[in-house]
């Protein structure tokens, strides 16, 4: 039924919960993994026109690309070993500076996947609409099959 399984993981315990699902899903179709987190882009304060804003310098941005670099290899190497105990065959990914659901989105089409797993935090009201939701934003724009795990 699947063959390519992306599942997404930003290294939350709620994502644990959508990469240990999607491990299992891809072992029980011997299906491959392709094992994606994101990070995203360093926030930039241009200022407001109240404020005159703050543009950091380059050795800000260097530390902040390496941080976002250790830490999505320490997310990935967590998934690794469960994919390595399981005998799942994985791709491992990191998309760095890039806005998560359209990073998921952009990854299933360019590696092949047809389906998607991910987790959800399962925030209703007004708690979702301020904080967002990337499998939300994955559901309605996407083209491939979404699995939330909650």
């Amino acid at each position: 039924m699947y063959t390519n399984i992306l599942v997404s993981t930003d290294g939350s315990d709620v994502a644990r919960k959508g990469v240990e699902q999607g491990i299992a899903l891809a072992k029980a179709l011997a299906a491959k993994a392709t094992v994606v987190t994101v990070t995203e882009p360093m926030l930039i304060d241009y200022g407001t026109g109240f404020t005159s804003g703050s543009i950091p310098s380059q050795e800000e941005v260097d530390s902040f690309e390496a941080a976002s670099k250790e830490f999505a290899g320490q997310v990935l190497d967590q998934v690794r070993e469960a994919a390595d105990r399981m005998g799942v065959s994985a791709e491992f990914l990191h998309v760095p500076d890039a806005y998560p659901a359209k990073a998921i989105i952009d990854t299933a089409k360019s590696r092949g996947c047809d389906l998607i797993v991910m987790a959800s935090h399962g925030r209703r009201g007004i708690r979702k609409l301020l904080l967002g939701s990337q499998t939300s934003e994955v559901l309605a724009d996407g083209s491939v099959p979404v699995l939330v795990v909650r």
